[in-house]
């Protein structure tokens, strides 16, 4: 069995091993990372051998942790990476490189169109009717997106929301709130088979998808990293957040919101943030916690989709899609009949 992990941020880990009566066996690890000295090579090596291949990533963490040599150092890679790569290699996991992938940037639709959209796409990727895909939004209304678990009125300010031409919409992901003004942000979906995730945790899995995400970023001149479990976020403030669910049908969607050029004032207007929900964010102005990305770039919106366009290719081998006419008609559908009604929004009130 082979497995890899590209470390977020770090390097690549390979696995390769055998099962023999439940236990792994013939373990070899390798990879572009650093590690110091020789020995502590063949040290996780022979430690690894005889475990159980049901051992979870923690197990097998604490066991490459305990066989290291005094004073071992590892740099680009931890015991958990190598834990991860062995549960991937142990489920079959794939690599970005199997797939071949579409980019698409369609024409502009409302915002709960483009929830909607996000669970049929998600679904015809799990069914194979679609390829795997990065969707840019586009849309001509502001709204407030809540997270599935999010009480309506404890989120939104409904006057606020009024004065500004905000509706309010609820997405099937978790997560917190977004104030999504028309113009000022920049959304991404991922519809991914969930094989591409397989032997990571959800923590593990957010920042592997985003990962070409902060190289653009940081391509663009910003100090781009990832802050678990979900923020995007630079030494001059958080640029965005991400939501992810994973459809029991066979696929992920993972979506990620940044802000291009919010107004913080407008934002404590139309959504209730609390002096809890800031606290630990080590700032005194709910204003202030969402960085945009044209005073890090100094680039138009649109020249920041086509960098992030150009980096996703360039890594993946992405081609130009679009979404065909029986999605936009499945999507219609999910509108009428969830999306846009007041037992969706409302069921949480």
């Amino acid at each position: 069995m082979h497995g890899e992990y590209k470390v977020p941020g770090g390097k690549l880990v390979v696995v390769d091993l055998d099962v023999i009566d439940g236990r792994i066996a013939n373990f070899r690890l390798a990879g572009d990372f650093f590690l110091e000295p020789d020995e502590a090579l063949g040290a996780i090596d022979a430690a690894v051998n005889g475990l159980p291949a049901e051992s979870d990533t923690k197990a097998i963490a604490d066991t490459v942790r305990s066989a290291l040599p005094e004073g071992a150092i590892l740099l680009g890679f931890s015991p958990e990476a190598v834990g991860v790569a062995i549960r991937r290699s142990l489920a079959s996991a794939t690599t970005w490189r199997d797939y071949q992938w579409e980019v698409v940037h369609a024409p502009a639709v409302s915002p709960v169109m483009h929830l909607a959209l996000d669970e049929v796409l998600t679904a015809s990727v799990a069914t194979g009717i679609r390829k795997p895909t990065l969707r840019f939004w586009e849309w001509d209304e502001s709204a407030v997106v809540i997270g599935s678990f999010q009480s309506v009125k404890n989120e939104v300010d409904p006057e606020g929301a009024k004065r500004h031409g905000f509706d309010v919409v609820r997405r099937i992901t978790g997560g917190g709130a977004m104030m999504m003004e028309k113009g000022s942000v920049v959304t991404y979906s991922l519809y991914v088979p969930v094989d591409l995730v397989q032997g990571m945790t959800f923590a593990d899995s957010y920042a592997y998808l985003d990962e070409w995400a902060i190289l653009a970023l940081q391509d663009m001149g910003i100090d781009a990293s990832y802050v678990p479990l979900n923020d995007i976020t630079s030494p001059k403030g958080k640029i965005g957040g991400a939501a992810q669910k994973r459809l029991g049908s066979g696929a992920v969607l993972h979506h990620v919101t940044m802000s291009y050029d919010m107004d913080g004032q407008k934002m404590t207007e139309v959504l209730r943030i609390g002096r809890e929900k800031i606290s630990d964010k080590g700032i005194a102005s709910a204003a202030k916690r969402v960085d945009p990305l044209r005073s890090q770039t100094g680039l138009t919106r649109a020249e920041i989709i086509e960098r992030m366009k150009a980096q996703f290719a360039g890594m993946y081998g992405a081609v130009p899609g679009d979404v065909t006419p029986a999605e936009y008609a499945a999507a219609e559908r999910l509108v009428a009949e969830k999306f846009s009604t007041p037992e969706w929004l409302y069921r949480v009130p």
